[in-house]
């Protein structure tokens, strides 16, 4: 199917595919997570597989580090950054210029770590609950076993 021929989708059909509510695909677009969707003069929003792809990147994203929709928003802004600096570097040859690139773009990767390694300290302090609780339980289970 061709660019011109792509199925464009309603917000419903939109939100159907992603597993999300019309009004989160909405609020994606007021904070500015989604492009908002094409509009035609009197018309609904219209939407392609692009958008499809980009809300359940938001969602996986959302969902596997369960980030608030600012630290999203933080996250998938360093990622934007970051791809038009990884486009500008293969545009130049000056090893000046990718160097400045380079060095601007590592800002944006330590607030992308950042908000990893936040979520991974989460995770290990849950672990560490849940190891001590498992090894509480075997001693319970021991004293009543003997």
């Amino acid at each position: 199917m061709s660019a011109t021929e792509q199925r464009v989708l309603r917000i419903g059909e939109l939100a159907e595919r992603t597993g999300v509510t019309p009004r989160t695909i909405r609020y994606y677009e007021e904070i500015g997570l989604l492009a908002c969707g094409e509009r035609r003069k009197g018309s609904h929003r219209l939407y392609d597989e692009a958008d499809v792809e980009r809300v359940l990147e938001l969602t996986q994203l959302r969902d596997l580090l369960n980030l608030s929709l600012g630290e999203l928003k933080q996250l998938v802004e360093a990622e934007e950054a970051r791809a038009i600096l990884r486009r500008r570097f293969h545009e130049t040859d000056s090893g000046v210029e990718r160097l400045r690139i380079v060095e601007e773009a590592l800002p944006h990767v330590e607030t992308q770590l950042q908000l990893v390694r936040r979520r991974g300290q989460e995770l290990a302090r849950l672990e560490d609950e849940l190891v001590a609780r498992r090894k509480s339980l075997l001693v319970r289970k021991r004293q009543l076993s003997s």
